[in-house]
């Protein structure tokens, strides 16, 4: 996982993308000439540019894990794409995950399945994948210490089609599946185990996938598992997929032909749709007003819900603020000041749903606990007002200042002034207008608030983890901007973001309770144990909750149908369809 797209992005990486083409439009700048064909559109600035179906830490784009999974299907491929994230087991190597008694080993039954070439799928292309990553794991853009591989103890083969892991303890069956195992995928042992051993391999693999130009070429890239193959692939983007003919999985491709169009800006993308030369694209949620010009156009507006949380963290260590921050009624009169019903319907155009804890509230699941559900903390800025001045603070000059540090808390002068500061994303109007709305509502309670903006990998830079002697740690509140969302595995675990010494903890929350619920929901099979983690971070507030926006806002022609957007965020072309 890591913050979003900008969406930094399930992986552990926050990988951005580069140049993209500027034209308006790709595919000959027109639209589907027939039904055999479909032009999507790919998130501006997000250029694919790998193709191996192991990440690395620069190349995490999302872009490039829809692609290579459409080429070389996962063991367990998870999904939103049928209203609810779950298993889709068309889309998957495996028919059947069997946990043992006492959940320390899973053993794994293979379909009857073949690479492109004719050869059969088999344990050993899976054990092909895991002794890759054993051997080359810190190379590997989903590895953290402590997880996959590393409690992974033995991989044990019974035949062609079932294959043991067994595990260093117990662990949450759902957790595993949608967190670990989902990350396997069985790769063609007989055409790429091209060396002496899993590190020459792996030296042999990322060295041929840095060429893209080789991509359509390149003979290794043509043993595939999945419903699609490369015709195409453009340093500039522009991806050509065209149905793979030897494809005997579940989900067959529908549209022979798929066009992946790159775009320099959302503007250009706009553009491109209004001419017609895009299928399936987008737009933003300040052009909702135009809503009727695309639909008398042919196209259905069809917002993409994530599965997703959005929030701003708190610097605890930042050593002017961090002692403020870390009062538990602090973080209170801060939240009671967000108005996020408002921001929700007013600053995102009513795409957006507000979040009140660490697990995604744009779609019903069984991880959400009645407390984060129902906002322990609704907007009140008299609420607020009360929490400060019972606690020391009382106004001067407009600002709550602490004149009891009896009472304001450990570390609190007295003269201490409620002023904190973001690092913002630019270029964004919504993000402005939402940092300015929330700067009024906390001005209300008496609490400043500045704003500063920086692209968004400045912010990324200028936020790190940090101790409070550091130079780098005078930031005080980090905001990657509204589609800076943490988009999750289907499990919504919270060992990366808010477990003490998280690889994604920004701020440097730590809370003992908290990580050993972290850790129950992990490897307890009853989804009490996540139920606690969400009702535990609604109360706590490790970071200021705001609302989630929806992914993007989808532009799809008349006629295409046959799937729903996936809430994970990714793009599934063997599901598209034209209905008409």
């Amino acid at each position: 996982m890591s913050p979003a797209r900008t969406r930094l992005l399930t992986g552990a990486a926050l990988g951005v993308g580069t140049l993209l083409l500027a034209a308006c439009s790709g595919a000959n700048g027109t639209s589907s000439a027939s039904k055999d064909t479909i032009n999507y559109a790919l998130p501006a600035n997000f250029t694919p540019n790998w193709i191996l179906p192991i990440g690395t830490a620069a190349h995490l784009n999302t872009n490039n894990i829809s692609i290579a999974n459409s080429l070389w299907e996962p063991l367990i491929a998870y999904d939103g794409s049928t209203g609810k994230i779950a298993w889709n087991k068309k889309a998957s190597i495996a028919t059947a995950a069997d946990f043992a008694a006492d959940n320390k080993s899973v053993r794994i039954t293979l379909g009857d399945r073949h690479w492109s070439d004719g050869k059969p799928i088999t344990s050993a292309d899976v054990q092909f994948w895991f002794d890759l990553i054993k051997a080359n794991k810190t190379a590997w853009a989903g590895y953290t210490p402590g997880k996959a591989p590393d409690n992974w103890t033995s991989f044990k083969t019974e035949d062609d089609r079932h294959f043991t892991i067994t595990f260093d303890r117990a662990y949450n069956p759902q957790w595993m599946l949608a967190n670990e195992l989902n990350s396997i995928t069985p790769l063609p042992r007989h055409a790429w185990n091209k060396g002496s051993g899993p590190k020459e391999v792996w030296t042999y693999l990322n060295d041929a996938a840095k060429n893209i130009s080789g991509y359509a070429s390149n003979p290794l890239w043509k043993v595939i598992s999945g419903p699609y193959a490369v015709k195409s692939f453009s340093t500039a983007g522009k991806v050509v997929l065209t149905a793979n003919k030897k494809y005997d999985g579940g989900e067959k491709p529908g549209i022979p032909t798929v066009n992946l169009l790159p775009f320099t800006t959302a503007d250009a993308e706009k553009n491109a749709l209004r001419s017609g030369s895009v299928d399936y694209g987008y737009i933003e949620a300040t052009d909702l007003d135009q809503k009727e010009s695309f639909t008398a156009q042919g196209y259905q507006v069809k917002p993409w819900s994530g599965w997703a949380i959005t929030y701003m963290p708190y610097n605890f260590n930042n050593p002017s603020m961090g002692a403020v921050f870390k009062q538990l009624y602090a973080r209170q009169a801060v939240q009671h000041s967000i108005d996020q019903t408002s921001l929700a319907k007013v600053v995102l155009n009513g795409t957006a749903v507000p979040g009140y804890g660490p697990i995604p509230q744009g779609q019903p699941s069984d991880f959400l606990s009645p407390v984060q559900k129902d906002n322990p903390y609704p907007f009140s800025t008299d609420t607020a007002r009360s929490l400060l001045t019972s606690h020391g603070w009382t106004e001067q000059g407009g600002v709550m200042t602490c004149s009891e540090p009896a009472k304001c808390g450990a570390g609190i002068a007295k003269g201490t002034k409620f002023e904190m500061g973001v690092l913002s994303q630019s270029g964004s109007t919504v993000t402005d207008n939402m940092m300015s709305a929330i700067q009024s509502s906390l001005a209300k309670t008496g609490i400043k608030f500045s704003i500063k903006t920086a692209p968004v990998n400045s912010v990324l830079s200028q936020t790190p983890q940090c101790t409070s002697g550091q130079s780098i740690c005078k930031w005080q509140l980090s905001f990657f901007g509204t589609a800076g969302s943490w988009y999750f595995n289907a499990f919504p675990t919270g060992d990366s973001l808010f477990q003490t010494g998280g690889g994604s903890n920004f701020g440097g929350y730590s809370n003992p309770a908290v990580d050993k619920l972290i850790s129950a929901s992990t490897t307890s099979s009853s989804n009490q144990a996540i139920q606690d983690y969400s009702a535990a971070l609604a109360k706590d507030l490790p970071v200021i909750w705001l609302p989630e926006p929806v992914y993007q806002v989808s532009v799809v022609r008349n006629g295409l149908g046959g799937f729903s957007q996936d809430s994970l965020a990714n793009f599934h072309p063997a599901q598209w369809k034209w209905t008409d």
